[in-house]
């Protein structure tokens, strides 16, 4: 009974550790580095958590028409090393995104480098690609 009951405990303890590095994807697998983009719009919405940090843009278009877009950038870890802070961005900041196109056509894009407020550009080093500026 108590070896059931470890392996049972063993196979439960490896599919949860084992979930997170299922859900992470290569930049390949889900962006086109041949599809650049340029977006301008509002911070909406900041998620700094692993893998990846995530922003959330609304973009109007020449029709005036919204559309918030889903920005990856790299892991928070990373970021930090590349000058950001969790403060970098703030919700209702106007901002221009540098990046590549989600393959599936989704409003969803790598962000490569990000121009703040003040003028200053980040970048995200989210994937080594020529994509974006």
């Amino acid at each position: 009974m108590k070896v059931k009951a470890a392996l049972l405990l063993s196979g439960v303890g490896l599919l949860m550790w084992s979930g997170p590095i299922l859900a992470h994807h290569s930049f390949a697998s889900e962006y086109d580095a041949d599809k650049p983009i340029e977006l301008k719009g509002t911070v909406t919405r900041i998620e700094w958590t692993n893998p990846h940090a995530r922003f959330y843009v609304d973009v109007t278009d020449a029709n005036g028409d919204v559309t918030n877009w889903n920005l990856e950038l790299a892991s928070p870890n990373v970021l930090v090393r590349q000058g950001w802070r969790r403060t970098s961005l703030q919700i209702g900041d106007r901002v221009t995104v540098y990046g590549a196109m989600a393959k599936d056509g989704s409003k969803m894009a790598n962000a490569r480098s990000v121009v703040l407020p003040d003028g200053r550009r980040i970048f995200s080093n989210a994937a080594s690609t020529g994509a974006g500026q």
